[in-house]
């Protein structure tokens, strides 16, 4: 197997007219976590990706929370998917390839991952109306797609993450956020029986 030259770690540090992102990680975690974004569910989100994960990570985001959580939420993902393309590097030696089924009480979702270098988004499955609900205060259901989207473009992940039943939307959302992150977690681990890059073009 040949595995990364270097630990696969990321930081990054974005700043707009809307919102400052500081974001660390490293994928070869355990899953700790220091997460402050101003949004307390999506902090609750993410840190369930990183102990599901198996990725440490540290985030402090502030933002125009008193307009809405949309802008600090799409700009946390947006870093979060470049740290993660960031520190997978080369995604030599890695499984490429993670799917979990994932159960919270009523919910059920299922996640697949493929670390292809190509950004594609499939999400389906969440009930009626789902989009507009608040959750923990301001942060609505469509911000779990927005979420999603904006880590894939930006880890330049395939992603399918599909709703199989739920009723109560905090759990849908975190039986999502949960089941993602089994996936990633098996994508992102080093494969001992993997030979370099694992595709047949030779880069990913």
């Amino acid at each position: 197997m040949t595995g990364p030259a270097s630990p696969r770690t990321a930081t990054i540090v974005r700043e707009t007219s809307e919102s400052r992102v500081e974001l660390s990680l490293d994928l070869d975690g355990t899953g700790s976590s220091q997460i402050s974004t101003s949004v307390p569910f999506f902090d609750h989100m993410l840190t369930a990706f990183a102990k599901h994960s198996l990725t440490d990570l540290r985030v402090t985001a502030t933002g125009d929370t008193h307009i809405d959580a949309h802008h600090t939420v799409e700009d946390t993902s947006i870093v979060l998917g470049q740290a993660i393309r960031q520190a997978l590097g080369d995604k030599s030696g890695i499984a490429r390839y993670g799917d979990a089924l994932v159960p919270l009480d009523e919910a059920l979702a299922q996640a697949v991952v493929d670390i292809s270098g190509r950004p594609y988004l499939v999400h389906t499955g969440e009930p009626a109306g789902f989009e507009h609900h608040l959750i923990g205060g301001h942060f609505t259901g469509s911000l779990v797609r927005h979420s999603f989207e904006a880590i894939s473009i930006h880890a330049a992940l395939t992603v399918h993450v599909r709703v199989l039943g739920g009723r109560d939307p905090h759990h849908i959302a975190e039986a999502e956020y949960k089941a993602l992150a089994r996936a990633f977690r098996q994508a992102k681990t080093l494969d001992p029986l993997v030979d370099g890059i694992p595709s047949t073009k030779g880069a990913l």
